[in-house]
């Protein structure tokens, strides 16, 4: 049985991926009864609600901003978290909507579709600094730092920290989300590591979350410190976005044959990187699990990668009624899309990889017609064997663990309802359109990995040769914030130590660095 983890969310985009995440946490617990295969209790704590039932809610610690969440009823103050408009507009059936309309309900932060209630201890505005404005936000690096530097929020942090920790029966670790391109970077340097000198025994697994946004020299500062010194204190680091690049450079966002979204919506964005977040932290919230987030992470991150790269394929395709061999044998690559903004590079190559498959193993294995031959897939006696199989077929060589689920991914509102006509009610694909609307897909097959490959130095050395050139002194917010000199080129070594980590020896990263430079 795996034991609690600890949720934080530092800053405002965090708090969009965690809205989603704790509605698919509510919308599992709504799901058809059975036999469960993920310990809900495992990021949820069960307490009394109204009229004393039983109301589950997220172990949670977010760091936010004045004016992120609305009117202060609207945020769990009060114990109670109150039925937003927006968040009904969500929930209304698709006849009340303009026939054709795809236009997403006026939703601007994440409490208008958070749909779980928050204990009182659950949310600390910093005051200091704004949300949204033209001066007086948290922009840069050092600003942030400077926040978890002042004893009252030490203070205030730890007292929360320590109400959650002391509650669970076996505490497995801390799950960060944090916003990697504004000063909730540096938050989440301070944060993490406290938890790293407080809690040394215990898993750390943060998550570096990124909307895709306009470029500018400060988030790439903002991201590269970001990911220097979460990397650091952190058991296992994991930039997340939709965005192309972290870098200057624009790049167009990352695509899905079978969803329509807008990429400039954090509620779009992060409603996909959340359902990613769900499937492939599985492994340490299954209830058959006994290894812990601490082994889930060592697992990845040997010979020093401590950053690994984030896979997925929402919907993952498979025809309605096919068997997990038909279904796998279909794809000679991996049909995933790369959700750590770096150029995807045609290759099977990794050191290491955690896979996981949910919602399709239900389905009934279909025969081979006579004339058809049998692939190697075909005589594995379990779904978890013929997954094992169809990864070692296309990343020999990598340390591979695999999971296979039949739990979905539920897409009930307030998750996006931004499908493909081409898919049925349970995700599946049809041969063709049949009428229904993208709020009747009612849940998803989803194939989530994690992986250490060659290509994070790319991503890594990219940023460095970047920040290489320019003087980031003529920044004011950074002077401001004291930002030294010498401690950016200590951060900026740091990335280059991590990409060492990930060369191969065989020339094909240089050629990359060369092709970049063009």
């Amino acid at each position: 049985m795996p034991g609690e983890a600890v949720t934080l969310q530092l800053g405002h985009y965090s708090g969009c991926v965690g809205a989603h995440w704790w509605g698919l946490q509510a919308a599992a617990l709504r799901g058809p009864a059975g036999p469960a295969e993920l310990r809900a209790a495992a990021l949820l704590r069960f307490g009394r609600g109204p009229g004393g039932t039983e109301t589950p809610a997220p172990r949670l610690v977010a760091l936010e901003l004045k004016g992120t969440g609305g009117r202060k009823t609207d945020f769990a103050f009060t114990g109670m978290l109150r039925a937003h408009k927006p968040l009904l507009s969500l929930c209304l059936p698709a006849a009340a909507a303009p026939v054709g309309s795809q236009d997403p309900p006026s939703v601007r932060l994440w409490s208008d579709y958070l749909n779980v209630h928050l204990h009182p201890k659950s949310v600390y505005v910093i005051r200091q600094y704004l949300h949204d404005g033209d001066c007086g936000c948290l922009e840069a690096f050092g600003q942030g730092e400077s926040l978890l530097q002042d004893p009252a929020c030490v203070e205030e942090l730890e007292d929360r920290l320590h109400f959650y920790v002391e509650e669970c029966d076996y505490l497995q670790g801390f799950q960060v989300l944090c916003d990697l391109h504004n000063g909730f970077s540096g938050v989440g340097a301070k944060v993490t590591e406290l938890l790293h000198d407080e809690y040394s025994r215990k898993g750390i697994l943060t998550w570096g979350l990124t909307p895709d946004l306009q470029k500018s020299f400060q988030r790439l500062v903002n991201t590269a410190l970001g990911i220097a010194h979460l990397s650091r204190h952190s058991s296992l680091f994991c930039p997340l976005s939709l965005s192309g690049s972290l870098g200057i450079k624009p790049e167009p966002p990352v695509t899905f044959p079978y969803i329509k979204y807008n990429a400039s919506l954090n509620y779009h964005s992060s409603s996909i990187l959340a359902a990613a977040l769900d499937t492939f932290t599985a492994p340490y919230r299954l209830c058959s699990s006994q290894g812990s987030m601490l082994h889930f992470a060592d697992s990845l991150t040997f010979s020093g990668r401590k950053v690994v790269a984030a896979w997925a394929a929402l919907p993952f395709p498979a025809l309605s009624g096919s068997s997990l061999p038909d279904i796998l044998s279909a794809h000679q690559d991996v049909p995933w899309k790369l959700l750590s903004s770096w150029k995807e590079q045609k290759g099977s190559c990794c050191f290491a990889q955690s896979v996981v498959l949910r919602g399709i193993c239900q389905e009934k294995a279909t025969r081979l017609p006579p004339f058809q031959e049998a692939s190697p897939l075909h005589s594995c006696e379990s779904p978890e064997q013929v997954l094992q199989q169809y990864l070692h077929t296309q990343f020999p060589g990598a340390f591979s663990t695999s999971h296979v689920l039949q739990q979905p991914c539920h897409t009930q509102p307030p998750f996006p309802q931004f499908f493909s006509p081409l898919l049925t009610r349970r995700g599946f694909l049809l041969d063709k359109a049949q009428g229904i609307s993208s709020a009747d897909v009612e849940s998803i097959p989803v194939l989530a990995a994690l992986q250490s490959s060659p290509g994070l130095h790319r991503l890594l050395w990219g940023l460095c040769r970047e920040l290489q050139a320019p003087n980031v002194r003529h920044w004011s917010s950074f002077c401001t914030a004291g930002l030294e000199q010498d401690d950016f080129q200590e951060a900026l070594e740091e990335i280059k130590t991590l990409a060492q980590c990930y060369e191969t020896g065989f020339g094909a990263d240089g050629s990359e660095d060369e092709a970049d430079s063009d």
